[in-house]
């Protein structure tokens, strides 16, 4: 079952801008799997495979425009000051990674510091269901998604929040070709979901509509090039309706899975319109 799950955040000092990288936010995720179990967060990080979470850049209240897709911010120009509401999203793609985290956020201390960089921040509290002020939260079981998935919905639009980019051979693309994006979903869903799709085939999904453009990140260990904005793909021609239904669940899977990579630092973060 994945979980999108929304952390509130307070910081208690500045956070510089060199502490608003992937890598932090990714070693903030392992300190908090490592205060409930210590196993596990020495495990995620030395495992070199997918692994079964995604993170958001940390997300300043105030900063959010009112556009229907709203890109995220994932870079910061100038510190984070003290006592400025934040959140993060985190999401968990397997239901064994869910549960032994359960304890901590049942257990949560909004007294309790956590650090980013120099900075300690507070988590006041956690959204796991859809607010109508906050999108990325959501929870719901790969049977649901896929039975709610639409066998007769031919249109696919999708938002990319934070910059996208697909591993080819040995190099980066940063454009979001049907195949990089829906055999990026695709492998996710067949290892977390349970529900294999096997003979799926994207043949059919053409791009129609598309405003994006690219975005040069210099905050990790080497240059990231990525796409951000809206594109739609339009499923043509003569296509059984189990496909449809499979192809939309891929869709609707893109809120929790992310595309592409970096997805556990930051980039990658998708939704659906």
């Amino acid at each position: 079952m994945p979980h999108s799950l929304i952390l509130n955040l307070t910081p208690q000092s500045p956070i510089y801008p060199e502490f608003l990288s992937g890598r932090h936010f990714h070693a903030l995720f392992l300190t908090l799997v490592s205060s409930v179990d210590p196993t596990l967060g020495d495990y995620l990080h030395s495992s070199k495979a997918d692994k079964a979470f995604t993170l958001s850049p940390l997300q300043v209240l105030r900063e959010q425009g009112r556009k229907k897709f709203q890109t995220l911010q994932w870079e910061h120009q100038k510190p984070i000051l003290a006592g400025t509401s934040c959140w993060w999203r985190i999401s968990l793609l397997d239901d064994t990674l869910f549960s032994k985290l359960t304890s901590l956020w049942l257990n949560l201390n909004p007294k309790h510091p956590w650090h980013l960089g120099s900075a300690n921040l507070y988590i006041t509290s956690i959204q796991g269901t859809p607010q109508s002020t906050q999108p990325w939260a959501n929870a719901c079981t790969y049977a649901q998604l896929y039975e709610q998935a639409s066998q007769s919905d031919r249109t696919l639009n999708l938002a990319f929040a934070t910059p996208v980019a697909f591993r080819q051979g040995g190099y980066d693309t940063a454009l979001p070709s049907k195949e990089c994006v829906f055999n990026s979903l695709l492998s996710r869903w067949n290892k977390y979901s349970g529900i294999e799709f096997t003979n799926i085939s994207f043949e059919s999904i053409y791009p129609s509509f598309f405003n994006i453009n690219t975005e040069i990140i210099s905050n990790y260990d080497s240059k990231f090039i990525g796409c951000v904005g809206e594109i739609s793909y339009r499923i043509l021609g003569d296509v059984e309706p189990l496909v449809i239904k499979q192809i939309n669940a891929l869709a609707d899977f893109a809120l929790y899975a992310g595309v592409g990579r970096k997805t556990t630092m930051g980039m990658g973060m998708v939704r659906r319109g």
